[in-house]
């Protein structure tokens, strides 16, 4: 019989989802060289992460912060955007079922796909004499 998943419904949830994200993410072979390179502290890194998806799914408004920035540097391209999104996926689809969770699904998505097109363009523009 076949266990009914939950859906997020609190920051327990997104501690969880962004704890198993993050797990797969810095042990995988494309992307976990750019995570392990790009974040020092962890501690630090996680709780800010718990934050920022707290506030885009139950409303906190307790992040503060610029994600795209810090992104800029670092050497990804779509390929790494891809990796990202299939592991997202596959962790909330693992771990969750329900309205939110496929809000949460989206979100990433949309995250994934505007910073993919803002780092192209600012690179295309850089490249530019």
């Amino acid at each position: 019989m076949e266990v009914q998943k939950k859906d997020i419904t609190d920051i327990k949830d997104i501690e969880q989802f962004v704890n198993t994200f993050y797990g797969k993410a810095r042990e995988d072979e494309l992307i976990g060289p750019i995570f392990n390179n790009a974040v020092k502290d962890w501690s630090h890194h996680l709780p800010a992460m718990y934050k920022f998806w707290s506030q885009l799914l139950l409303g906190t408004m307790d992040y503060t912060g610029s994600p795209f920035a810090k992104h800029i540097p670092l050497p990804i391209e779509k390929q790494h955007f891809d990796r990202w999104i299939q592991l997202f996926y596959t962790t909330i689809d693992e771990l969750f079922e329900g309205p939110k969770a496929a809000e949460t699904k989206d979100r990433a998505y949309a995250i994934a796909a505007t910073f993919e097109y803002k780092l192209r363009t600012i690179r295309k523009l850089a490249s530019q004499p």
